[in-house]
């Protein structure tokens, strides 16, 4: 039974993107072909599919760059993210220094940044686009884990209080269980966030063997099915991530998946 009622709401939520997606591409087919609209404007589906293909190697070359950049970003910025939110919801000297940082930073536009940041690294150097999504990932796991952290169970609370529990203890025992879910909140959010930023970050110098710089080049020219093909690559990677840090969730957190099964 268990197993019937996980199947029902797992195609209950594959289910009606996928229908949606089809939709969409069968619509846009039909209108090209029926408006005679020329590849070098809008190629239709097939025609990105096709190219996709035969070029795959290019896309997955590109595709490798940019996920890398993402992956590597994704990573620190969520670790630097959850390690300063528990050193500023502990100490208060820290949040004083970071919250006010934070928000300054968060404030300036990202143009900026990768601007300032590629000046300061090599031409072929991807030191700056991960930087760029590190910063970004860092924010929005930041948010998720101190807001996490000051929602605990007022029963639990008290009771670590009952017993003496130490400031460590609490925060073991109490803080980060109920952390957890927030943090991967934030993973989540921050996933598709990553990889966006570091396609961003490539628009603005450096090499040219990522994503961001293939679909510029591409769709500037007459082949826009390439250009699409590529786009295609960063919508896999993309959900590449998203499906990872769900999984990574369902690994980590047991006992929220034990929840959802009751």
């Amino acid at each position: 039974m268990n197993a019937t009622v996980r199947l029902r709401n797992a195609l209950a939520v594959v289910l009606p993107p996928l229908v949606l997606g089809v939709l969409f591409l069968a619509a846009w087919q039909a209108w090209v072909v029926v408006s005679d609209v020329q590849p070098f404007v809008i190629p239709r589906p097939t025609d990105i599919w096709r190219s996709f293909i035969d070029d795959f190697d290019l896309v997955w070359k590109a595709s490798v760059v940019t996920g890398m950049n993402a992956l590597v970003g994704l990573v620190l910025g969520s670790l630097i993210g959850f390690v300063v939110a528990v050193l500023t919801n502990r100490f208060a000297f820290v949040s004083d220094l970071v919250n006010p940082l934070a928000i300054t930073v968060a404030a300036i536009p990202a143009v900026v940044i990768v601007g300032v940041l590629n000046n300061m690294y090599s031409l072929d150097s991807q030191i700056p686009r991960r930087i760029m999504v590190t910063i970004s990932v860092f924010f929005v796991v930041f948010v998720q884990v101190t807001k996490g952290l000051r929602q605990n169970d007022a029963t639990q609370m008290e009771l670590m209080r009952s017993y003496a529990a130490s400031p460590f203890d609490t925060l073991k025992k109490v803080r980060l269980p109920n952390t957890m879910p927030f943090f991967f909140t934030g993973v989540r959010t921050a996933a598709p966030l990553a990889l966006i930023i570091a396609l961003v970050s490539e628009y603005f110098g450096g090499t040219q063997d990522g994503l961001g710089s293939k679909i510029s080049g591409t769709l500037n020219g007459s082949n826009k099915a390439l250009g699409f093909a590529y786009v295609l690559g960063g919508a896999l990677v993309g959900l590449l991530f998203f499906a990872g840090s769900n999984l990574l969730e369902y690994l980590v957190v047991p006992w929220r998946r034990r929840g959802r099964s009751k």
